[in-house]
This record gives C-alpha cells, sequence and structure tokens, in this order.
C-alpha cells in the first residue's frame, strides 16, 4: 500500500508529484486566461453554440469578444444592425461595423455564464433570421432607432416578430411594447401621481383637445410641450406667454389665438416667437401659410397618425430650474450604476449633447442626491412598470432616467422634489466607450481604443448587466418549473383543444408546457359523471390522483403534455383532436 513506500523516497516522490500539481495549474490557469481574453482582430467567436451560419454576417470580426462558455446556463445573442447606405454601417459603428458598445455587453453576459453571440438583422433574409433566433433563449436588441428603416427595413415588422418570440418564451431586452410604452412622452402622465411624477402633466392625441387643452394650460404658467416621435431634444418646446399675462388659477380663463409666445426648442436651444394659433397650427399640420415661418429643424405635424401611429403631445409645468441642470440616472435593471449632471450652457435650457452643456459624473452613492435615490430606487421604481402597462415585463438591462428639480430655490437636499422629464431605454449607449465609434478623423476606430482606466468602468457594467440577465433568466426558468396554482390551467396549448369539454376544474400542479416541444404528447383521462369525485380514483379537481407526475416528467423532458379527458358524446371530435398529437 501507499504506506510501503520509503520515507527517504517518498521525498523525491512528494517533489515530482508536488511539480505534477504546479505545472498543471499553469496550464489550467493559461486556458482560463485564454477564454477570458477577447477575439483578436480578423477572429470571430459568434459562431456558437447556436448555429448562425445561415445569415449573413455583416461585421469583420468580434475584436474584443470572449470565448463563448463550454455549457451555457443559457444561450443569448446581441442582435446589431450594419445601415449599408451609411458611412462605417451606421454612426454608432466601429471599424469593424459592430456596435461601439456592443463587446462590454455580450462579454457581461459570457462572464455570468450565457452564452451571447454577435448577430446582425438583415432585412432581405427576415424569415430565416428569426427562424434562428428560436433557438436562442434571449435576445438584445441593439438597434438604434430609424436603422432599420435607413436600410430599408421595415421597423414594424421587425417588432411585430420579436413579439412572436415573446409569445414563445424568449427573452426579449427590450422588448417592443417596453420600448414603446417606456419611452413614450405619456408615460410621464402614468406616474404623474407618483414621488417623480408632476400631477398636472397632460396627453393629447386629438387636435381639437390638443386646442383647448393648450389654451387652458398655457395661460396659467410656463409649459413644456414634447412630441413623442422626436429624439435629442427635437420638437420640445419651453413656452413662456410674450406679455407674462398668467391668470391666478387653473381653468380662469383660456389664451386668445393671437397671444404672443415666447419659445426655445430644446435640441438646440434656438428661440422662436409665434402666436398661439400659428404654434398649433405646427403642431397639428406642419409649415402652412397659417403656421408662420419657423426656424425649427423639425417638420411638426406631431399628432399625426393618431395615438396608435405614436402621434402625441405631453403638455408637462415648466420647472424653473431645469437651468441648474437635469441628472441622468444611469441603470442596468433595477441597479443604479452612475449619475450624470447635465447643465445647459448659459443662458440655454436644454442639456442634450452638442449644444455645449457641461456633464459632471457622479458614482451611484453620491451624498448629494442620496435623498432621491432612495426614494426612486425603494418607492417608485417597483410601480413603474406596472404603471405603464408592462407589469408582466422585466425592467430593461440598461436604461435611464432623466430628473429635473422641481423644487423652488432654497429647498433643503433631503426635501427637493425631482421629476421625471423622461425615460429612455431605446438603444442607450455606453458613454465611455465612445472612443470606439468611427467619425470622419477617425475611421479606423475600435474596441481597443477604448482608455484602460475607461475599460475598467465599462467591465464593471458590463458585468452587471449579465448578473442582472442571468437572475431574469432563471426566474422565468423556475416560472416555468412551478406548477399550476389552483385555478390555473396548463393544458391549453401547443395542441388546440378549446373544442373538447374540461371536465376538471384546474391542473393543479402541472409545469407549464415546454415554449419548443420536441414532441407533443396528451395525457388521456375520464371523468365518470355516474360516480361521486368523478371516478374512485380522483382528486378534487377531476384529474386522476397520480397524473400530474407522468404528465410533468413528459414536460421536464422537453415533451409537451396536456391533460385532456375523453367524453364519449363527442368521440368523432376527440379524436379528430387526437390526430394532431404525436404521442398519447
Amino acid at each position: 500500500c501507499y504506506n510501503d513506500i520509503p520515507k527517504k523516497d517518498m521525498i523525491e516522490v512528494k517533489k515530482m508529484g508536488d511539480l505534477v500539481g504546479v505545472k498543471a495549474l499553469d496550464i489550467l490557469i493559461s486556458g482560463a486566461k485564454a477564454k477570458m481574453m477577447g477575439a483578436k482582430a480578423g477572429e470571430y467567436n459568434s459562431g456558437g453554440p447556436v448555429d448562425v451560419s445561415s445569415l449573413t454576417r455583416k461585421c469583420s470580426d468580434d475584436l474584443g469578444l470572449m470565448k463563448q462558455p463550454d455549457k451555457p446556463k443559457f444561450k443569448s445573442a446581441l442582435i446589431g444592425i450594419y445601415v449599408r447606405s451609411q458611412p462605417y454601417g451606421g454612426s454608432d459603428k466601429s471599424s469593424n461595423g459592430h456596435r461601439y458598445d456592443s463587446i462590454p455587453f455580450a462579454n457581461g453576459m459570457i462572464s455570468a455564464g450565457v452564452s451571447c453571440q454577435l448577430v446582425q438583422y438583415v432585412h432581405d433574409e427576415h424569415a430565416k433570421f428569426f427562424d434562428v433566433c428560436k433557438s436562442f433563449d434571449a435576445l438584445i436588441v441593439r438597434c438604434n432607432p430609424g436603422q432599420i428603416k435607413a436600410d430599408g427595413g421595415d421597423q414594424g415588422k421587425f417588432d411585430d416578430s420579436m413579439r412572436g418570440l415573446r409569445k414563445l418564451g424568449i427573452q426579449v431586452w427590450p422588448s417592443p411594447d417596453v420600448m414603446e410604452f417606456m419611452g413614450a412622452k405619456d408615460a410621464l402622465c402614468k406616474i404623474a401621481d407618483m414621488n417623480i411624477g408632476l400631477e398636472d402633466t397632460l396627453a393629447y392625441y386629438d387636435p381639437a383637445l390638443f386646442t383647448a387643452g393648450f389654451k387652458k394650460t398655457m395661460a396659467f404658467q410656463p409649459r413644456v410641450i414634447k412630441q413623442n416621435r422626436g429624439s435629442s431634444g427635437e420638437g420640445i418646446w419651453i413656452i413662456k406667454l410674450k406679455s407674462g399675462n398668467y391668470c391666478k388659477t387653473y381653468g380662469e380663463r383660456s389664451c386668445a389665438d393671437d397671444e404672443l409666445l415666447d419659445m426655445m426648442e430644446a435640441n438646440d436651444n434656438h428661440s422662436e416667437e409665434h402666436t398661439v394659433a400659428q404654434f398649433i397650427e405646427f403642431c397639428v399640420s406642419g409649415r402652412t401659410g397659417k403656421s408662420g415661418e419657423w426656424t425649427s429643424k423639425g417638420v411638426g405635424k406631431y399628432l399625426e397618425g393618431g395615438k396608435a401611429a405614436g402621434g402625441q403631445l405631453v403638455d408637462q409645468r415648466f420647472c424653473p430650474r431645469i437651468v441648474e441642470g437635469e441628472l441622468r440616472y444611469n441603470m442596468v435593471a433595477d441597479a443604479l450604476v452612475g449619475i450624470i449632471h447635465k447643465k445647459p450652457k448659459e443662458g440655454g435650457i436644454s442639456a442634450v449633447g452638442g449644444t455645449g452643456s457641461i456633464y459632471t459624473y457622479y458614482g451611484p452613492k453620491e451624498k448629494r442626491f442620496a435623498s432621491l435615490t432612495k426614494n426612486f430606487l425603494s418607492i417608485d421604481l417597483p410601480k413603474v412598470m406596472p404603471a405603464l402597462g408592462l407589469g408582466e415585463e422585466p425592467i430593461p438591462l440598461w436604461w435611464t432616467s432623466d430628473f429635473i428639480n422641481s423644487s423652488p430655490p432654497g429647498t433643503d437636499s433631503k426635501d427637493e422634489k425631482w421629476i421625471v422629464g423622461e425615460f429612455n431605454c431605446s438603444c442607450v449607449g455606453i458613454s465611455k466607450c465612445l472612443p470606439a465609434y468611427c467619425k470622419e478623423d477617425t475611421p479606423n476606430a475600435c474596441y481597443n481604443d477604448i482608455p484602460k482606466k475607461d475599460m475598467i468602468e465599462v467591465k464593471k457594467m458590463g458585468d452587471l448587466v449579465g448578473v442582472k440577465a442571468l437572475d431574469i433568466l432563471i426566474s422565468g426558468a423556475k416560472a416555468k418549473m412551478m406548477g399550476a396554482k389552483a385555478g390555473e390551467y396548463n393544458s391549453g396549448g401547443p395542441v388546440d383543444v378549446s373544442s373538447l369539454t374540461r371536465k376538471c376544474s384546474d391542473d393543479l400542479g402541472l409545469m407549464k408546457q415546454p415554449d419548443k416541444p420536441k414532441f407533443k404528447s396528451a395525457l388521456i383521462g375520464i371523468y365518470v359523471r355516474s360516480q361521486p369525485y368523478g371516478g374512485s380514483d380522483k382528486s378534487s379537481n377531476g384529474h386522476r390522483y397520480d397524473s400530474i407526475p407522468f404528465a410533468n416528467g413528459m414536460i421536464s423532458a422537453g415533451v409537451s403534455c396536456q391533460l385532456v379527458q375523453y367524453v364519449h358524446d363527442e368521440h368523432a371530435k376527440f379524436f379528430d383532436v387526437c390526430k394532431s398529437f404525436d404521442a398519447l
């Protein structure tokens, strides 16, 4: 036995064994580092685990992307788009064709044990693209607004197909509905009663209601009118009565058509002067003979198409302290990762980039904003998604909330009321990755151009995205594993059995059916109508007492298993439905 080895030899034997351990550890560490290292120029790490070889690849490489996990906990893809008609593939691209901040998001997922392949949507192969996407558990959509249309595609068609994937149980960040309802300006009306809202926030979808409502609010106090479709402040107007003739109480009077308005547009802080009637005409019909001359870059027509097409205007009280700047809260799901104070250029009101505004960066624990942070994260944030009609959707993975101080000057910081000016979850960028995007003077910009000191912060954000995404995916998987509660019914599909008589009261304990079943089966029972409980082998809900374990076993194996009851009165119909199953 081992103890028979002489002690003098054991010394040499131990040295050999220890050296084996040291060398093995070196090899294992080298292997681990190799997996952590991103792809080099010309290398491509997005080929698996899902086979995407049938899709057109518009990038030259996956520079910086880590190798995919050998045994991923879940399989995800980051969806981008290369706009073929635009330089570099779009204004947000690195020189290899990927969006400038795609790699940190994907690497964060990979670090969390979730594979994340970079794929590009090409509208010419729409059907094939979405067929491939069915093999993923989750999708991160990073297509800038307008880019699908600019490439010749149809945004509505893309969104509808993404909704179809959501119905299959595939997670989409952000889903089209989240992007639409959270990004819409009338979201401010839905949070008006929260601490982060203003109770006198109104939304207009109809020209007549807008005309009457705006004349009434404008006569009372300075207003901010926001269109729904614009970006970077275009179509957001800060408006004051030139005469200053405000009424003392709301509704006391309405503005006349010929009253002059002193206006400033948030996209570039330029000023214009128009009558009430001219402004209403511009908002409703655009540039016409009745709207006067406009220097705005926009075209008006903010209500065009009605509510269904995104035509809307939001009317909100003007908060004078906007000149002190607004706060942008950068969020990863429900976690605050940073605060940006955006102060407008002297004399301006808007702090949109490119207007000379000054940005100051703070950490998530900045004491100056501790009261707002605590109240927002702990009180209002859990209510936001339900208030927007998105209670079944998770909070976006990467999003922002802009806050404006609505309190009178001199208010103690702990008592200040900060209100939301806008939510944004539509392809929000990571600002510290901007050195990686191409422009005229940096046509070869790439992932390696992000400064090392910034890369540390970028990696933290990406890793947190991965952690939060994994949490959401695990929660979703657990929900599927949980059996039906009393009164719930999990046998409705994938085969349509709605034409058959259901003799049970619920499917208590039955797991949800697989989103993509390998095969479709049914467990056939019978409820004996002349006997107590439906038969001596029945549970109180009408199913046989041991049906659930059998059915759940099938579901756990990836085979759908619906509980159906045979009723002899509908014999022919019953067996016609059964033809749609693979097994009974």
